[in-house]
């Protein structure tokens, strides 16, 4: 779903099954921004977002997580909660995406 709505968007979107998965398609092709949740298979978000934030080469991409638990999601540049509205999501995207020079 967020695929759909950030492509309808203009956004080239990669995805990534779970947390390792994520981390080797950052580190092959970085992007302007991640999208995250907290909870996934093999390593759950906050694990993921440490990983990245602890590679110098990756630490500056911004990270957004899409999550019902604000606790968790400190380490993250910004954070929607679920459920979201497609607009939020866009507009979350986009601000990140602005702030970080992409």
């Amino acid at each position: 779903m967020m695929r759909v709505i950030l492509e309808s968007a203009g956004h080239t979107v990669t995805e990534a099954r779970h947390g390792t998965a994520g981390l080797m398609s950052v580190k092959a092709a970085p992007p302007d921004l991640v999208i995250t949740d907290v909870m996934m298979p093999t390593m759950n978000g906050v694990e993921f977002i440490e990983r990245l934030r602890s590679d110098p080469n990756y630490a500056g991409i911004p990270i957004l997580v899409v999550s019902g638990n604000s606790e968790l999601a400190t380490a993250a540049n910004a954070r929607i909660g679920k459920p979201f509205l497609a607009l939020e999501l866009v507009t979350a995207a986009a601000l990140l995406i602005r702030e970080a020079g992409g």
